[in-house]
């Protein structure tokens, strides 16, 4: 009853027998630690993947200030729902213009990385620009908001697009600053999906739509602004299309016409009779009220004062029509102009800094040079 399993077994054998092995009083607790200090790694090494989780969620973004700008530009797009804007120009200081934009988008979206990417900017230079240009410090200090370099063929693998850019030869394309946008904003938007917007465009509220095209006029799209999820069909059909009819000599060619082209293959599209969107094949297309209230012929507008200011209770966005804007308006402090307002309102950061201050800042200058 109390012998070793096997004990009979050995004697038939011949062999020596073995005694049983003395129960041991330590064993369970033992067995008890290692299981206690088994938890505590697996506690400790799950609490890491969360804290790295909620370093890139919304509601951990007062924490980024000290941890984003060790974050890949993969890292926070693979959030899907970022605020993409681009800077194709090789310029590295941020007109207040663009800081409205981006600083408008990260007030009203709280909740998602807002993304700039700069195709002036590089790995190296990153960290110099905060103390040398206002605007870059300005907009790196917000929480929510990310500064990359734009590495084009980066962006282009694994699309339609990459072929296209290994050929093309941006020196001799008239429109290359604008083509290459075009093509930069369908792959990110593809790639990572989210909204994209042009760095002309003021957000006033949060568009409620996750895929949506907004229409510049009844029939017509444009491609200022939009969203998609990721590896949305629509998008990855306008980049074949976009090699497929390629025409750089024809502004807007690969831009709002494409958007256009595209949608009209799915749709039926008819005119806007008041202020309601319209759907499609799961893609919303919003009503020009939403983002240009005012068109591009009235673009002037934005810089006059008005003697009662709209309310734009029906908008989510104001695109500001910079492209139009030749003469270089801008917001002047105490101009009381449409923009300015604005500016006060939805990019108050922006305009203390580099409209308000600089002014300021100006004035006392020339008073000490007098």
């Amino acid at each position: 009853m109390g012998s070793c399993r096997g004990e009979t077994r050995n004697e038939e054998l011949g062999q020596a027998d073995h005694p049983c092995p003395r129960h041991d009083p330590k064993g369970p607790g033992k067995a008890r630690m290692l299981k206690k200090i088994q938890i505590c790694l697996c506690f400790f090494f799950v609490s890491g993947i969360l804290y790295e989780i909620s370093l890139l969620s919304g509601c951990f973004f007062s924490y980024m200030p000290m941890s984003k700008h060790f974050l890949t530009p993969e890292q926070v797009l693979n959030l899907g729902k970022s605020i993409i804007f681009l800077e194709t120009t090789e310029r590295l200081e941020p007109p207040p213009l663009v800081s409205c934009s981006v600083e408008s988008a990260a007030r009203i979206y709280q909740d998602r990385p807002i993304i700039l990417f700069m195709k002036g900017l590089t790995n190296d230079t990153a960290l110099d620009l905060n103390s040398s240009y206002a605007a870059f410090s300005l907009l790196s200090s917000m929480k929510n908001v990310f500064i990359f370099p734009l590495q084009m063929e980066t962006v282009f693998q694994e699309t339609p697009l990459l072929q296209w850019y290994n050929q093309v030869v941006p020196e001799q394309e008239k429109n290359w600053v604008h083509v290459s946008s075009d093509a930069s904003r369908l792959a990110l938007i593809w790639k990572y999906g989210g909204i994209y917007m042009d760095t002309d465009v003021i957000s006033i509220r949060p568009i409620p739509e996750e895929s949506f095209l907004a229409a510049q006029k009844s029939q017509f799209s444009s491609n200022g602004i939009f969203g998609f999820p990721a590896h949305h069909k629509f998008i990855w059909d306008c980049m074949e299309n976009f090699v497929l009819k390629y025409n750089g000599n024809i502004w807007g060619n690969q831009g709002p016409f494409l958007m256009t082209r595209m949608l009209k293959t799915l749709c039926n599209l008819t005119d806007f009779k008041g202020t309601e969107d319209h759907s499609c094949q799961n893609i919303s297309f919003l009503n020009p009220q939403r983002f240009y209230p005012i068109p591009y012929p009235a673009w002037g507008r934005y810089y006059e004062v008005w003697d009662k200011s709209p309310n734009f209770n029906h908008s989510y966005a104001l695109h500001l029509w910079n492209f139009m804007n030749h003469n270089r308006k801008a917001v002047v402090a105490g101009s009381n102009t449409l923009a300015e307002k604005l500016y006060k309102a939805y990019c108050p950061t922006t305009y203390e800094d580099l409209i308000q201050n600089v002014e300021l800042r100006d004035f006392t200058h020339s008073e000490d040079v007098v």
